[in-house]
C-alpha cells in the first residue's frame, strides 16, 4: 500500500503553562466540529509560564474562524509534511535517514501509530527543503 506524502498546514499558539489551558483550546475548537488528527503541546523553556500549542487540520471556513478565535495561527515560519501509510519497524528510521540522505535538516518531527497505521509530521525551514524531502520520500517509501 502506497504512502500519501501532503503539505499540512499546521496552527500554532502560545499558551498558559498552566492546567486546563489546552483542554480550554481543544473544547473551543470542537465546538465547531473541528476533528483535529494532530496535537501537540509543550512549554516554552525560554518563556517561564508560557506553553506552545500545535494542532492540524483545520479546513474549511468555521474551522479556520475557530482556530484564530482559539488564539492560534497558520505556522508560517516552517512548512509541513504530513506522510500516512502502513505501519512497519523501523518506518521512522527510514523517513529520517531518507531526509537526511537529501542533505536536508528538520525543524521538528512527529509521529505516532494506531492499529497498523503511522502518521508523521515534519516540519522544515522552507518550501525547497520540504519539496526535496517530499520527493525523496515518495521515492524511498514507495517502491
Amino acid at each position: 500500500m502506497a504512502y500519501e506524502i501532503t503539505r499540512e498546514n499546521v496552527w500554532a499558539g502560545e499558551i498558559e503553562d498552566r492546567a486546563g489551558a489546552v483542554a480550554e483550546k481543544l473544547e473551543s475548537v470542537s465546538r465547531v466540529g473541528v476533528n483535529l488528527e494532530f496535537m501537540i503541546a509543550r512549554r516554552a523553556p525560554d518563556k517561564p509560564g508560557k506553553g506552545v500549542l500545535f494542532m492540524a487540520p483545520f479546513r474549511g471556513e468555521d474551522s479556520v474562524r475557530a482556530a484564530l478565535q482559539a488564539g492560534l495561527s497558520q505556522w508560517t515560519s516552517a512548512v509541513t509534511l504530513r506522510v500516512e501509510g502502513p505501519d512497519r519497524p523501523g518506518l521512522g528510521a527510514l523517513i529520517t535517514w531518507t531526509v537526511a540522505n537529501e542533505g536536508v535538516s528538520m525543524r521538528g518531527a512527529s509521529g505516532a501509530k494506531l492499529g497498523g497505521r503511522s502518521v508523521f509530521y515534519l516540519a522544515f525551514d522552507s518550501a525547497a527543503d520540504a519539496d526535496k524531502a517530499s520527493a525523496a520520500l515518495t521515492d524511498a517509501l514507495n517502491r
